[in-house]
This record gives C-alpha cells, sequence and structure tokens, in this order.
C-alpha cells in the first residue's frame, strides 16, 4: 500500500498575507494599534507636561496635603478618597457579580439565564448622569437608612461609627453606587469566564460527588482565576474613573481626610474634585493644578491595568 503524504501544514502568517484582502485586514489591525498607542502617548505627554511645573512649585505637599486654598494645593485626600471609594465597590460589587454569574450559569434555567444576561448588558448601557440622578433621589434617602441601622447595631466597629449624626453624602453610598456600575462589568466577564469550564471537569466532579461549592472551588474558579481578576481590574478600572455618579451623592470635603469612616458623611475622589472645581477655575494656573491631578489619576488608572495584565499573564502560565 502506498504512503500517504501527509498534509502540509499551512503556516498562517504567510497565508495571512498571500492574500490582497488579508493584507489590507492587517495593515488595518496594525494602523489601528498603532494609532491607540499614539493617542495614549499623547494624552501621557500633555498630562504629564502640566504636572512638572506643577511639583515644582508646590513640590510633594501636592500629593501629601489635602488643601485646595490659594496658594496651597493638596489632592492627597481626593486620591485617599478615589483608593476607599474604589475599595467599597469591590467589596459590595465582587460578591454580587460573583453569586450572579454562578446563578446564571450553573443553576438558572436556559431561558431564565437568558433574560438575566440581556438585563445585565442593558445595565451596563445606562448613562452614568441617570445613574447619578437615581441615586440622589432613591438611593440615597434609603442609603441613610441603612448608616443609620449599621451605626446603631455595628457601631463599634471603627468603619461604621458616625458622630456626627449626619449621614448624606458618604464615602457609602457613593461607593455602593459605584458597586452597581460595576457589577455588568464584572458579571460579564465572569460569567463567561466560568461557562467555558471544561464540560469533562465538571462531569468528572459531579461523578465524584462533588457539591456545587465543592466544584466551584476546585474546578470552575481555579480554571478560570486569570478571567475573573481581569474582570475585577476592568470593574475598579470605571470605578476609579467614575465621576458624575459619584459627584451626585458624595459631598466633597478636602480635611480633614475621612480615613476609614464610611458612613460619615464628607469625602472625595479625584474625579470629582476635577468636576466640581474645573468650571471655577480662578485662572490658568488652578487649571494647570486641576491638569496635574488628572494625570495621577490616569497614571494611577493605568498602573490598575497594568497590574491586572501581570495577574492575568502569571495565572495563566500557572495553570498551564
Amino acid at each position: 500500500m502506498a504512503d500517504v503524504e501527509a498534509p502540509e501544514l499551512r503556516d498562517l502568517q504567510t497565508a495571512a498575507t498571500s492574500h490582497r484582502g488579508d493584507r489590507i485586514f492587517n495593515r488595518t489591525i496594525a494602523t489601528a494599534a498603532f494609532t491607540a498607542l499614539v493617542v495614549l502617548a499623547g494624552i501621557t505627554i500633555f498630562l504629564g507636561a502640566q504636572a512638572v511645573p506643577v511639583l515644582k512649585t508646590q513640590g510633594l505637599a501636592f500629593l501629601t496635603t489635602s488643601v485646595w486654598d490659594p496658594p496651597d494645593y493638596g489632592i492627597w485626600g481626593m486620591l485617599y478618597g478615589s483608593l476607599l471609594l474604589s475599595v467599597i465597590a469591590l467589596v459590595i460589587a465582587v460578591p454580587a457579580s460573583l453569586l450572579l454569574s454562578v446563578f446564571m450559569v450553573f443553576l438558572a434555567p436556559p431561558s431564565v439565564a437568558k433574560i438575566l444576561t440581556n438585563l445585565v448588558d442593558l445595565m451596563a448601557a445606562i448613562p452614568s448622569v441617570i445613574l447619578g440622578l437615581w441615586a440622589f433621589y432613591v438611593l440615597a434617602p434609603v442609603s441613610e437608612q441603612w448608616q443609620q441601622l449599621l451605626n446603631q447595631y455595628l457601631g463599634w466597629i471603627p468603619i461604621f461609627q458616625n458622630e456626627s449624626g449626619n449621614f448624606s453624602g458618604t464615602p457609602f453610598t457613593a461607593g455602593f453606587v459605584l458597586a452597581i456600575m460595576m457589577i455588568p462589568i464584572v458579571t460579564s466577564v465572569t460569567r463567561e469566564v466560568l461557562a467555558r469550564t471544561p464540560p469533562e471537569l465538571i462531569n468528572a466532579s459531579e461523578a465524584l460527588g462533588c457539591s456545587l461549592w465543592t466544584m466551584l472551588r476546585y474546578v470552575a474558579l481555579p480554571y478560570g482565576r486569570g478571567g475573573l481578576v481581569g474582570g475585577v481590574m476592568l470593574g475598579l478600572g470605571r470605578a476609579l474613573g467614575e465621576t458624575i455618579a459619584v459627584f451626585f451623592v458624595l459631598k466633597i470635603v478636602f480635611d480633614p481626610v475621612n480615613y476609614y469612616n464610611i458612613i460619615e458623611s464628607g469625602g472625595g475622589s479625584i474625579a470629582t474634585l476635577i468636576v466640581s472645581k474645573f468650571g471655577e477655575a480662578s485662572g490658568p494656573y488652578e487649571t494647570q493644578l486641576l491638569l496635574a491631578a488628572g494625570f495621577f489619576l490616569f497614571m494611577g488608572t493605568l498602573l490598575v491595568n497594568v497590574i491586572a495584565n501581570v495577574i492575568v499573564n502569571r495565572t495563566g502560565r500557572l495553570q498551564s
């Protein structure tokens, strides 16, 4: 019997450039990627050029003090406030998104899962200003009642203490709004990651008599760890840069810095600082100060994305 020659494997890179349509497509993709890099570099250079003179005149006090009273300016309180709001949002959004994703993938009937998927996608499309108005008129009054209960029954915990008796415009309410905005993003990514768990692994765990919790803990979650971290980091990036929704429900206070009393009135973030002060800037120098604050917000968001990529890549290597 004559030997049958094995078919030659196609060189995908060569095949992708052998047709005119493929060459046009590749050049279009390369141009788009290069344009994105140029825009990113342009934003970084522009904001950095505004930050350098500010650091020369204000020094490190611009990053370590909490004051916005000429001639002294500092954004430490707003930097810390951005981090505090993001942590509150993560604590609320990540468990809620994970539970919702588990229900949609493993427990809900297909018809119910499809409806929930569409609703989650619709939540992601709600404009920030609409969500901010809803939070101001609906969520904020209800949130004040929740915070009073937290202070009444859990006031012995430092984060739930409130000495002023004022429960409006608190980091808790602002963080809750950010959590609502994060849930669609984190849920969408988490749902896709859990749905891609190999069926043979799930069937093997069921054959061994594992419960749903055991299967999630030892099969689904470890398998999709990189995607889960990526989804959380995407949501965190949204929380760090959100402006309008937070501006509606948070009372902007520069000093004293609200370090841990999340149900105490007052707080802030870099984004709300910029939106609250930009329209009433007293001159070019104060505008430059706000742009410098935007530079540090931009670098913080960029750092979060870089860390997310490192974690995802490292997790992928460990799994392989």
